[in-house]
């Protein structure tokens, strides 16, 4: 593992690559509101530009404080776009205007900010991460209660919890630089009035800007601060391949093993973590000798380890040949600068033998602290009694082609004495010893390197068929040829000890990996759960269950086989684990009478259900060395269920957002359309009842047409939007159609010349002819109404080598460009055009609907010559009727 100490971490060097291109953000960061961030970020600015850097402003608040409106001045400043929402214009940054302006720096204050519906963006940070996608600097401002991670801490001791927050990876990537000032000076601030006006600054006082919780804000923001330089650091230090631990800040790793010390080791190392303010890791290391511990051993390294992330540590697993090379190139790797490690009371003979790894780790560790820890010792130390394991020794098979590897090697040996020297017979025997080690470990390497001594004593050494040595260098030869054996084996045996631990991490990944692509292959929860549930009984061979909470307790979602039921102690374990967020049932240490196991699905939202685990055989349970790779797993399920319901979720607020603007949308319409008539209708009819005239009955049937027409056009959305539309296709004739439908608008057409320009030979087509003469009528009142003031409308028909189109021009602004889809959307009308003025915007969202219904299409673009808007409605050829079909209707 630390054979290329100096080369860089590939995941660290594509994180700085990442960032190549992209401009620089760096974040202003307060402990609260009033500490100068605004003020100081407008200092920099103003410093950059008269450095010669090309500084624009996007947005800054500056609350009414002259001091901060002042440090305005020289800057020039980007005009904010008005975005309309429910009848409200709210300004926010205009991210186009500033992409075509370009600068090399802008400022933007208030990156938690949460933009108007409308915008391009929900959140200012988002905007920004385009500003930078675009090579542009940014400079922000946040207050430490909007960080995403520390949300909730803040909310414990203020009692006010902020909703605009900022993801803790937009940090992570920024330059930070902390405002800060003392609590006393920030509370004269406040009863001064240059944070909040008088009124409020009393509320704030009593409340969130109280001495202890701005002490409490203010050593968050210095430590999140901290954090965000220390990852930095290490990211460069690793991309770069820099040697050292860099102990900016403190970094602890504790290593754990199956002795019963080890929950003591956890303690104490959260215990230092916390008073040096550090992160900590729990690491094991796993090496050959991890295969032969007992279940009683396998299942305690597996309990410390879970204490060990309930106290908050980040847990590893690391395959090594040794536990010294092991943590050695962890601590190296994660740039540890303190360790903690446990002192076993072992025999003098054991560390003759092996050594002691609390002296090789001081000797090879160099600058990095070393705490350690005697074991308890008022617990008397008992010697190790492992159970009879099958396997431990290899099975029979494995000596017996061992055996029949020496026979082999002995027989080829006897034919080839009369041509090789009698010392070259000696390294032949090699090959069965080195074949035996690598093969079937070391135990069948020593058998292979005795029974070789044996044999080469017994067939080749006179004198031959005894074991008696007449010749005292013969001797030598026996116990070199054993002593090169044994060596032989060994080694052989650590590079097959390392190829297993290789194979059980390429596993643990591979499975790790098509877990993965299983989890992000699923479009839905229910496929998701599903995917989960096969999956883990696959990898584990055991029944699997996923359980959601529901009103009636925990409800079973999915499961592997299909017909799993649960009884009421199964579902009192799944309550149990659901509502403590720790495993029950058999294999832990609540509802052990329960036949399944419940592991908690956990995210930073909560919990959102369990997974159960069972055997064919109730006795049996998952094994210990099992519980990584199941955490694992466990913890990628989460994220995928917690990212699908988040996606979930989020359709639903698009849809509820949706149904807001439409509703919003549509009150508005109705108010204006359904009022102006009936108004005028009101006030005709008062008109007629003192002086009746024909003028006033032509103004009254007009308004009494445009509010039926409306209304019309309100119950055709809805036939549309619910699918509703029952069609009569028959053979039409354009013409009459066409006819019909102008002689229907003829009030909106009556400023307009309507000029026909459809050839007498047009073919019939098979249309429900009542629709499409709605999508004529809306789409010449569209016309008759944006068209400019006595021009004339055109009505064109042609052949086209796919069908027909026929179209409606008028002369008037035409469509803005890039909205040629969007003025066909339900309650659409075109800001920043003449073509806003008055409708619904349903018009032409019912010619969309009502041609598609009937197979037709409708596309809308501007008219070159003259300029005005054509809107096309294509015919394709199979809905044309031919002349066969009209000689055979004829």
């Amino acid at each position: 593992m630390n054979e290329s100490p100096n080369r860089p971490t590939p995941e660290a060097f594509l994180r700085q690559a990442a960032q190549e291109g992209r401009g620089r953000l760096k974040i202003f960061l307060g402990a609260a509101p009033g500490v100068g961030k605004t003020y100081e970020m407008l200092t920099d600015g103003r410093h950059r530009r008269e450095a010669g850097v090309d500084v624009v402003i996007g947005v800054v608040e500056t609350h009414g404080r002259k001091e901060t409106e002042a440090l305005i001045h020289g800057h020039e400043l980007i005009a904010r776009q008005a975005i309309v929402y429910q009848g409200q214009s709210i300004d926010e940054m205009d991210i186009d205007a500033i992409l075509a302006r370009r600068p090399q720096l802008v400022l933007v204050d208030e990156l938690a900010h949460t933009n108007a519906p409308g915008s391009r963006h929900p959140k200012r940070y988002q905007d920004i991460e385009e500003l930078r996608d675009a090579g542009i600097d940014v400079y922000s401002t946040v207050n430490i209660q909007h960080v995403e991670s520390l949300n909730d801490v803040v909310a414990s001791f203020t009692r006010v919890r902020v909703r605009e927050t900022v993801p803790d990876s937009i940090l992570e990537s920024a330059e930070i630089e902390v405002v800060d000032i003392p609590p006393d000076e920030l509370i004269e601030r406040l009863k001064d009035g240059k944070v909040y006006i008088p009124a409020e600054a009393t509320r704030a006082l009593n409340h969130f800007f109280s001495k202890s919780n701005l002490t409490a804000l203010r050593e968050l923001a210095l430590r999140r601060a901290a954090q965000a330089v220390d990852a930095q650091m290490l990211d460069y230090v690793r991309a770069h391949a820099l040697a050292g631990n860099f102990a900016a800040g403190e970094r602890v790793v504790v290593a754990l093993s199956e002795q019963d010390s080890a929950p003591g080791l956890v303690r104490a190392a959260k215990r230092l973590a916390d008073a040096l303010h550090g992160t900590w890791t729990a690491v094991h290391i796993e090496t050959q000798r991890s295969q032969n511990l007992t279940d009683s051993e396998r299942d305690r390294l597996a309990e410390t380890m879970a204490l060990a992330s309930r106290l908050g540590a980040a847990t590893a697993t690391i395959p090594a040949a040794t536990v010294v090379d092991g943590l050695l190139a962890f601590a190296e790797d994660a740039r540890a600068t303190q360790i903690v490690i446990g002192k076993s009371a072992r025999p003098w003979w054991f560390e003759l033998r092996y050594g002691s790894v609390v002296d090789r780790l001081v000797r090879n560790l160099g600058d990095i602290a070393v705490h350690v820890l005697p074991g308890d010792s008022n617990m008397p130390i008992q010697p190790r009694v492992r159970s009879a394991r099958p396997g431990r020794w290899g099975k029979p098979a494995d000596y017996v082609w061992t055996l029949a590897a020496i026979v082999a090697c002995t027989a080829a040996s006897r034919l080839l004495i009369e041509f090789i020297a009698l010392g070259n017979v000696a390294l032949f025997y090699l090959v069965p010893v080195m074949f035996a080690a690598a093969t079937f470990g070391l135990r069948a390497g020593l058998f292979a390197g005795l029974t070789s001594s044996l044999a080469y004593n017994f067939f080749f050494l006179p004198p031959t068929g005894t074991l008696t040595v007449n010749n005292p260098e013969n001797v030598v030869s026996i116990f070199v040829l054993l002593g090169v054996a044994i060596v032989t084996s060994q080694f052989a045996a650590r590079v097959r000890a390392q190829a297993v631990l290789a194979q059980s991490s390429a596993r643990q990944n591979a499975a790790l990996a098509g877990f993965s692509r299983q989890l992000t292959s699923s479009g839905s929860q229910e496929e998701l759960m599903h995917a989960i549930c096969a999956e883990i009984s696959r990898l584990f061979d055991c029944r699997t269950v996923m359980l959601l909470p529901s009103r009636d307790g925990p409800q079973v979602r999915a499961a592997y086989p299909p017909e799993n039921r649960l009884e009421d102690i199964e579902k009192a374990a799944a309550q149990w684990a659901m509502d403590n967020g720790q495993p029950a049932g058999r294999g832990s240490s609540t509802l052990t009478a329960s036949d399944w196991l419940f592991h908690p699905l956990q995210t930073t939202r909560g919990i959102l259900g369990v997974i159960g685990f069972a055997r064919e055989d109730a006795n049996e349970t998952l094994r210990s060395d099992q519980i990584p790779l199941v955490m694992s797993l466990l913890d990628q399920a989460s994220i995928a269920f917690d990212r699908l319901t988040l996606e979930e979720e989020m359709q639903d607020a698009r849809q509820l957002r949706e149904r807001d603007r439409l509703r919003s949308v549509l009150l508005s319409s109705v108010s204006h359309d359904l009022r102006t008539p009936l108004t005028t209708i009101l006030s005709t009819i008062h008109e007629l009842r003192r002086t009746p005239s024909e003028e006033m009955l032509d103004t009254l049937e007009g308004e009494a047409l445009r509010l039926n027409r409306f209304v019309a056009n309100l119950l055709d959305m809805v036939r549309v939007e619910a699918g509703a539309l029952s069609l009569r296709v028959e053979a039409t004739d354009l013409t009459d159609a066409v006819s019909a439908a102008v002689h229907d608008t003829r009030k909106s057409l009556a400023d307009h010349e309507v000029i026909l320009d459809i050839p007498p030979d047009m073919p019939l087509v098979r249309v429900d002819a009542r629709l499409f003469h709605h999508c004529l009528i809306n789409l010449l009142d569209n016309a008759g109404r944006y068209a400019d003031p006595d021009t004339p409308v055109r009505i064109e028909c042609r052949r086209t080598p796919f069908g027909l189109d026929l179209s409606v021009v008028d002369e008037g602004p035409g469509i803005p460009a890039g909205k040629e889809e969007r003025v066909f959307d339900t309650f659409t009308r075109l800001e920043g055009s003449d073509r806003s003025k008055g409708g619904t915007g349903l018009g032409l969202a019912i010619v969309k609907g009502f041609a598609e219904a009937m197979g037709l299409e409708v596309f809308a673009k501007n008219n070159i010559a003259p300029f005005g808007a054509r809107f096309t409605i294509h015919v394709p050829a199979t809905t044309i009727v031919s002349d066969i079909d009209e000689e055979a209707m004829q």
